[in-house]
């Protein structure tokens, strides 16, 4: 979840209504962790950052068989910090800092076969996209959504596979000169 703050998604999920961290980690998990849960103790810590910066209060405390459960409720402060991040844009990963392309470059300039790790590494985009395509078959709306951005995106990149294998011999000729 690097680019995901999980922090403003937690401020997000207490507008509806307080919560204990449990009830934050399962609301996470269900709508946006399929593929990566959050740990316990990140909510605890992300909590109680929001709270040191004012953005979150303890709206109770209950006594239980274990440790004390707080409830966490969204201040006004955090209400406008999630509206401010909502309304920042995404800024646009250009990859051009790619290990594929690395990979690709090293092999070409140590004499080895970089089709070989094109050809491997179209194979494994597509064993991915088998997966994703069964996944998006199977899901509600919400995974059909983040199965088509994850496939749109291998896409991409299957494509730039064919155009590098296609200009292999140029590049070959570009970075050993």
């Amino acid at each position: 979840m690097l680019a995901m703050s999980i922090g403003h998604t937690l401020l997000g999920l207490l507008e509806s209504g307080p919560r204990h961290g449990y009830d934050l980690k399962r609301a996470f998990d269900e709508k946006f962790g399929h593929d990566r849960p959050l740990h316990y103790g990140q909510v605890y810590s992300t909590m109680s950052r929001l709270l040191k910066n004012g953005l979150v209060e303890v709206d109770g405390i209950e006594a239980g068989d274990g440790p004390e459960r707080k409830r966490y409720a969204i201040t006004a402060a955090g209400v406008t910090d999630v509206e401010r991040w909502l309304a920042t844009p995404e800024k646009p990963e250009p990859y051009l800092q790619s290990t594929l392309y690395t990979k690709v470059v090293l092999a070409l300039l140590t004499s080895r076969d970089a089709a070989d790790i094109l050809d491997t590494q179209r194979s494994e985009h597509l064993r991915s996209m088998r997966i994703l395509t069964d996944r998006k078959r199977k899901g509600d709306l919400a995974d059909q959504l983040i199965c088509d951005h994850a496939l749109f995106h291998l896409e991409a990149d299957l494509r730039w596979l064919e155009l590098t294998a296609a200009r292999l011999d140029k590049l070959r000729e570009a970075v050993t000169r």
